[in-house]
């Protein structure tokens, strides 16, 4: 442990209550905790000089953290367990095309850019929310640093030009668009859907749980599936 670390880690979470404090106050994208602070964070570490591994050394724990957070994951199946039931067949489908699409068009993008296997399965592994991401990609074999990295990525697009995609596909049904932001952008997905519409939100929060339980489930043996038959 030292001094600066432990400074980081300190600073780490200053910065985020005042940049939720600044978000509050003016609730553009780009005063977001999740933007404003990682880039807040970058330019420092540069200028300073302080290297990624002395930050984390630390900052770690907030990582860590990310897995007891998964036990809230609970509560909004809880809630909304007849919605599960009542569209249970149209968010099991959903989830499953997705994941299998998403997984399989990041395949194919390591593919095209000769990507080498611990990028290629943490790539792979990105289109879940953190928590359930870091878990895949430890028994997938890819880079947990590297999967958080792409899932924030994945989110934050998500988030930005998720209201694009939508008009431009022309869906009409809350649940339908719910789900399509869930799934495609989990986390920041799902407070895109909120702000949206509540029963976006819901079916939002959904999607993101039920694919990320699914992907840690069943996400290894897709990737084996994958690299057979398209490797």
């Amino acid at each position: 442990m030292s001094l600066i670390s432990v400074l980081c880690f300190i600073g780490t979470l200053i910065a985020y209550v005042l940049a939720k404090k600044l978000y509050r106050k003016f609730p553009y994208l780009i005063f977001s905790p999740a933007i404003l602070v990682p880039v807040v964070i970058m330019l420092i570490l540069l200028s300073a000089h302080i290297s990624y591994d002395t930050y984390m050394a630390d900052s770690q724990w907030i990582v860590w953290m990310l897995g007891p957070a998964t036990v809230a994951f609970a509560i909004p199946i809880y809630e909304y367990r007849k919605v599960i039931q009542q569209h249970i067949l149209a968010i099991s489908m959903g989830v499953c095309i997705g994941m299998f699409a998403g997984m399989l068009s990041a395949f194919y993008l390591a593919k095209l850019f000769h990507f080498d296997q611990s990028t290629t399965y943490s790539l792979m592994a990105r289109s879940i929310s953190t928590p359930f991401a870091m878990e895949l990609t430890a028994h997938i074999g890819g880079s947990v640093e590297l999967v958080i990295l792409f899932t924030i990525i994945t989110g934050l697009i998500g988030m930005c030009f998720g209201d694009v995609v939508l008009a431009t596909i022309h869906l009409k049904s809350h649940f339908a668009m719910g789900a399509s932001l869930g799934n495609a952008a989990h986390g920041f997905g799902t407070s895109k859907a909120y702000m949206r519409h509540q029963q976006e939100g819901v079916v939002a929060s959904l999607t993101m749980v039920l694919a990320g339980i699914f992907m840690v489930i069943f996400g290894p043996y897709l990737v084996q599936m994958i690299l057979y038959f398209a490797g």
